[in-house]
């Protein structure tokens, strides 16, 4: 199945490690050096057309993860996934 993140972006679930709300963990230092290694690095990509609500960390086949970050509410995405997994 595959989880639909906003601005016609489309991830296999199987790919996605965790769905976390940008605003309640960007208080941590650790989730701020994370994400600020892979902005770096390059594996960061903004698919929220506006103010990004949650980011979604991925594996990938050509990077070690890469981070989505998306306009879409943690629980949004979260009932999403939960829906498709139903659907089998």
């Amino acid at each position: 199945m595959y989880l639909h993140l906003g601005q016609n972006e489309i991830i296999p679930d199987r790919r996605i490690i965790g769905i976390f709300d940008l605003d309640k963990c960007s208080y941590g230092k650790r989730t701020r050096e994370y994400l600020a290694s892979a902005e770096t690095e390059g594996v960061v990509l903004d698919v929220s057309g506006d103010l990004p609500k949650s980011f979604v960390v991925c594996d990938h086949p050509y990077h070690r993860q890469i981070v989505y970050l998306s306009q879409l509410s943690p629980a949004t995405l979260q009932r999403r996934a939960d829906s498709r997994s139903l659907e089998l």
